[in-house]
């Protein structure tokens, strides 16, 4: 029953999280100081992006790099924020879910080695009983055989007790 409701609860948290994203792209670039820093950050993955990209395509990668005018770096730095708050917290449910996990498979783990645990006591203690018993079949057929097989059920005893009762 917990698990399908904490399914719905990561799937509404995730759901939540993408207008929360969509709120700090908005809020970006209102704030001075947070503005500067956002611009920077965006002008440094736009440098690393397109280095990158000449890389893997085989251009010349020591050609300058023209920056991101201020409005297109607010908008790529805001973008990268917000997709980034979405993908931690993503993470976050993931790693949540994972430990979760492991959690419940090593309660799983104990329970099976408890099992297990009694599984050989029980299977200690049947084979002590069996012993016991061979030992005990060997006692009686060692003394069956010095007395005969009458003196084990009492036959010859018995016999011989009435007639002594007779008698007296």
């Amino acid at each position: 029953m917990i698990l399908p409701v904490f399914k719905l609860g990561t799937l509404a948290l995730k759901a939540f999280c993408k207008p929360i994203g969509n709120r700090i792209k908005k809020e970006a670039g209102f704030h001075p100081k947070f503005r500067q820093s956002i611009i920077n950050i965006a002008q440094a993955n736009h440098r690393l992006s397109t280095k990158l990209q000449r890389r893997i395509y085989g251009h010349a990668t020591d050609v300058a790099i023209r920056p991101l005018n201020e409005d297109k770096a607010v908008q790529a730095a805001a973008d990268l924020l917000g997709e980034l708050f979405v993908f931690s917290v993503a993470g976050v449910a993931v790693i949540f879910e994972v430990q979760r996990s492991s959690r419940s498979e090593a309660r799983k783990e104990a329970v099976r080695k408890q099992e297990l645990e009694a599984m050989k006591q029980r299977d200690e203690e049947l084979s002590r009983e069996i012993e016991f018993l061979k030992n005990r079949i060997s006692e009686l057929e060692k003394h069956a055989k010095t007395r005969g097989l009458s003196s084990i059920f009492g036959i010859g005893h018995a016999e011989g007790t009435k007639d002594k009762v007779k008698a007296g």
